[in-house]
């Protein structure tokens, strides 16, 4: 195809899927699946695309902007307490998923242990782009979803490892090192990862917010590239890439940057790009006419036994040592999505040739389409019937800043959502530091200056110029009255 008529086509592709979207949202349908299938619809209308290692490669990179938007809009102060956990779950967890499933492929199912192993690790990790599409959408209490998000950030170190060595295995080549080694090489990869994350990502940080950029469009691109950056080091040095992109962003979205808000609303445009290119490059990869009835069948089987077997036994022998209630493992259980993470795995055995690696292929897509089907449209229903959920949004203040760099304050744009509690406190209440003033409130477009006993309202967006050094106070206020109420932070 020339240059204009990859265009054409990409734009059409594009703005389909975000029409997708709007109608998964409307219809409670997982967008997804919707973008799967749009890629499907492409194939079948004569586009081919059979390129297994291309797909592997473009899936991997899409992976890296989907785990950077996740990192990038996870606050760490909901994340520091589930971390533990999701580590449990992100690697013991993934382990007793691969021997439940691995089991029950070799003994049920039929297929050699390799294979058998093979599967089981394909179709173990949780995917981030559902996770951070779908769960995002649900209330739930902070560090019930932390512990979910961060599992899905951090469980594709251990299982790219897997999915190499259980395919080599496939090829009829040995393990090296065994069993023991190939774990301790997990936890070298993972814990190797997480160090580098932080390392970029505390340079990062320093290095963004002490040059001035000239034009506040390159913070986020600066950011992303950042995280990129992460991901290539960490791959180089045979650590894991993936944990290294996540923590990069996680460090940088909770880090003191100019411009956060736009950074955080770019990151989330680059993750749905890359979500929309993945399922739609994944749709176009399968071949739905060409799929058997018995490998539909396996798949579904297989995905039955992970849904209602290995996934429940994992999350029960990980959580279990930290005292989480029955409810909240019951939901951590179901909300296991499985959705690209699993496709694009499916594609390394296919790329190297593996036996059995097309039927593996066929198994893997009706799973994720099943699974998805079934898990995504009810986590809202299974999160009140579980009593983990009140059904009332979680809502927090946005709060935006950038330096004034001819003298030594900042400008902070603060907007007030639905639900927040600074509706109905007045300027005077916010009891901002002495050197912080509410100089502009915009109301339905309309701005006007208020007056110490102004009443804040739902919708307002707040511009407050503080100090540089007193704008940590002024955030810390606001967020503790928007969540607390006027007499919230009180002592502070």
């Amino acid at each position: 195809m020339e240059l204009d008529q990859v265009l054409l086509l990409g734009s059409v592709v594009l703005l389909v899927s975000i029409g997708a979207a709007r109608l998964g949202t409307r219809l409670g349908l997982p967008s997804l699946l919707l973008f799967l299938g749009l890629g499907v619809l492409v194939g079948e209308l004569g586009l081919d695309f059979h390129d297994a290692g291309l797909a592997h490669s473009l899936g991997f990179a899409a992976l890296v902007l989907i785990l950077a938007e996740g990192g990038f809009t996870t606050r760490w102060v909901e994340i520091k307490g589930a971390l533990p956990s999701a580590i449990l779950l992100a690697t013991i967890g993934v382990g007793i998923s691969v021997a439940v499933v691995g089991a029950f492929a070799h003994y049920v199912l039929g297929l050699d242990w390799a294979t058998a192993v093979l599967l089981g690790a394909i179709t173990s990790p949780t995917d981030a782009a559902a996770i951070f599409s779908v769960l995002r959408r649900v209330p739930l209490p902070a560090k019930l979803r932390a512990t979910i998000e961060a599992e899905s950030g951090l469980n594709d170190a251990p299982i790219v490892l897997l999915v190499a060595t259980a395919t080599s295995w496939s090829l009829g080549q040995g393990i090296d090192g065994g069993p023991v080694w190939m774990v301790a090489l997990v936890i070298l990869e993972l814990v190797g990862g997480v160090a580098v994350g932080v390392a970029i990502g505390w340079v990062a940080v320093q290095a963004m917010r002490r040059i001035a950029l000239p034009a506040s469009g390159l913070y986020p691109l600066a950011a992303i590239g950042w995280a990129v950056l992460a991901y290539g080091l960490g791959s180089w040095l045979h650590l894991s890439g993936f944990a290294a992109v996540y923590v990069t962003a996680l460090v940088l979205g909770n880090g003191e940057l100019p411009h956060r808000h736009a950074t955080r609303s770019f990151a989330e445009g680059i993750g749905w790009i890359a979500q929309i290119g993945l399922f739609v490059m994944l749709g176009m990869l399968a071949d739905p006419v060409d799929v058997s009835g018995p490998a539909v069948l396996a798949g579904v089987a297989a995905g039955a036994v992970l849904t209602f077997v290995a996934r429940p036994l994992s999350v029960v022998l990980c959580l279990a040592w930290f005292k989480v209630p029955w409810r909240e493992q019951a939901f951590i259980s179901w909300a296991g999505l499985r959705g690209a993470v699993p496709i694009i795995m499916a594609t390394v055995p296919l790329a190297a040739g593996a036996p059995r690696a097309s039927e593996l292929f066929d198994m893997v897509f009706a799973f994720v389409v099943v699974f998805t089907l079934l898990q995504s449209p009810t986590l809202p229903w299974v999160a009140r019937l579980l009593e983990v959920s009140t059904g009332e949004d979680a809502t927090d203040v946005e709060i935006e800043f950038a330096p004034l760099d001819t003298i030594k304050a900042d400008m902070m744009q603060v907007h007030v959502p639905d639900g927040s509690r600074l509706h109905g406190v007045t300027i005077r209440e916010l009891r901002l530091p002495k050197n912080s003033v509410v100089s502009l409130i915009v109301r339905e477009n309309e701005p006007f200056t208020p007056k110490p006993d102004q009443i804040v309202r739902t919708g307002d967006d707040l511009l407050i110029v503080t100090n540089g050094a007193d704008r940590r106070k002024v955030e810390s206020r606001l967020r503790s009255i928007s969540s607390g109420g006027r007499l919230g932070g009180w002592s502070r």
